[in-house]
């Protein structure tokens, strides 16, 4: 009588979640199936090239012996100045800077404001004076593949970037004058101009590191 008691004292086993049962079969089976065909996961060419290419030649080259050392993309940031008409009280050049970055980059800017007050410049505290984007991971790798394949070669009596606009570790700053150098952006409806501030961040520890890595994926460095 003692046993059967304790058999029946007992805590039932936790049956299986109907759910995740379903969610773990459908994930091992591949890709979502819609209208009868597999959708592929998307894919990312600078990432694929990094992860195949750059990282054993990098690895060869500098005699990385951690897998981990070997440099690597971690960010991109974005920043875009309203400029003077921030300061004549004109909503256009805010409205259409904001819509250009957030094509552009395919995430919503957001705006800059100032913190604090310079009478010679017109300016008063907590103006809209820009705005600035930071891309990480595929939407960073999808931006770099579009600057450096793209958008750079449709800059005017374009020679290659300047390699020394390093900051000495490891991070990349470049500048563009017009915005227009994207394919998102229409030239024929584009009535204001107006350029960016690019930077590229790295974990590199040296420039030299940095410059092999950009260079490996693909960035349009001059000789000199």
């Amino acid at each position: 009588m003692a046993e059967k008691e304790e058999k029946k004292a007992a805590p039932a086993k936790a049956k299986p979640d109907a759910a995740k049962i379903e969610k773990a079969k459908a994930a091992a089976k591949g890709p979502k199936v819609e209208g009868g065909e597999q959708v592929a996961p998307k894919v990312l060419r600078l990432r694929d090239k990094y992860q195949k290419d750059v990282v054993p030649a990098l690895r060869e080259k500098f005699g990385f012996t951690n897998v981990m050392a070997v440099p690597r993309l971690t960010k991109v940031c974005l920043n875009m100045g309203f400029g003077k008409p921030a300061t004549d009280n004109n909503p256009k050049v805010g409205e259409v800077c904001l819509a250009d970055m957030t094509m552009i980059s395919g995430q919503k800017a957001v705006v800059t404001m100032s913190t604090k007050s310079v009478s010679n410049f017109k300016l008063r505290e907590n103006m809209a004076i820009g705005c600035r984007v930071t891309l990480r991971g595929p939407k960073m790798y999808e931006f770099l593949d579009r600057l450096f394949n793209i958008a750079l070669a449709r800059v005017r009596d374009f020679r290659g970037i300047s390699p020394r606009s390093f900051d000495g570790r490891g991070n990349y700053s470049l500048g563009l004058k017009e915005q227009t150098v994207f394919p998102e952006i229409e030239t024929d409806k584009t009535d204001i101009i107006h350029g960016m501030d690019i930077t590229i961040c790295t974990t590199a520890k040296k420039d030299e590191h940095a410059l092999q890595l950009l260079k490996m994926l693909g960035c349009p460095f001059r000789d000199h």
